[in-house]
């Protein structure tokens, strides 16, 4: 009986220090599993989002390319006006410059006849002339100057708006990059924890039932010990009293306290 309740006590000891051991890894575990899923929903939330900004970036660079299209092909078309104006006025003032060169030399010719009436004040005639075919020929000079103007700062515009949507071009590639790289590296941080969350929660099952086992240890244990627990030191002291009672007995049998149990009778 003595070696049933050391056993016990023994037990109850053990199934006591397992169980709070148990309880402990449970508990970690929780909150192992509670803070995985935590980063695996934040890596994922990250990863949509890097994605959305990524998309969104293609598309901007997908507009920025038509509208580069569209201004450069303005742009070819309106050099193309320029040069095409400046070559007619060039052409019509070369036309001009013959006519008018022409009509001075026969004027300059006519002069030296005689005049039929009173002659003009000299040289009134050959500048009202001149002076209307110098002011046509200038005013076509002048627009011509304007369309080689026009052309180079066209010129000028389309070479930076090239620069500028090369440089919007690589910037954005640069971003998109940087931000696949950042998918990679969150995808793969994202793997590990939904591997370490599968681990996690095995051993946790593998817990919860040595924790069911350690339980249903402990409710055998009872069933085994607690009459001997809760009767041990009634039935000991009772044991003890009937020891010492054989005792007596065997004394007074063999006469060694014959006379004291007399006088105590």
């Amino acid at each position: 009986e003595i070696k049933h309740k050391d056993f016990c006590v023994d037990e109850f000891n053990k199934n006591q220090l397992e169980t709070e051991k148990k309880e402990r890894e449970k508990s970690d575990l929780i909150a192992k599993i509670e803070g995985l899923e935590a980063k695996i929903e934040e890596l994922s939330k990250a990863i949509e989002t890097l994605k959305s900004e990524i998309a969104e970036m293609q598309v901007q660079l997908k507009r920025a390319g038509e509208d580069r299209e569209k201004e450069n092909k303005e742009f070819q078309q309106t050099v193309a006006d320029q040069r095409e104006t400046q070559k007619l006025l060039k052409a019509a003032l070369s036309i001009l410059g013959e006519f008018y060169g022409k009509q001075k030399a026969a004027e300059l010719a006519q002069l030296k006849q005689e005049p039929a009436g009173p002659a003009p004040p000299p040289g009134f005639e050959e500048y009202k002339k001149s002076a209307a075919s110098g002011g046509v020929m200038s005013q076509i000079e002048q627009i011509i100057s304007d369309a080689k103007a026009m052309e180079a700062e066209t010129i000028r515009s389309e070479e930076d708006a090239q620069k500028a949507y090369e440089d919007f071009v690589k910037e954005t590639n640069g971003s998109i990059e940087a931000k696949s790289k950042d998918i990679t590296d969150k995808s793969e941080i994202k793997a590990t924890a939904e591997g370490d969350l599968v681990q996690a929660k095995e051993t946790k099952e593998a817990t919860m039932l040595e924790l069911e086992q350690l339980s249903t240890y402990n409710a055998e244990l009872h069933t085994s010990c607690d009459f001997v627990m809760k009767n041990f030191d009634l039935r000991q002291t009772a044991r003890d009293e009937e020891v010492e009672a054989l005792k007596q007995a065997k004394a007074i049998l063999s006469g060694a306290n014959f006379e004291g149990f007399l006088q105590g009778a």
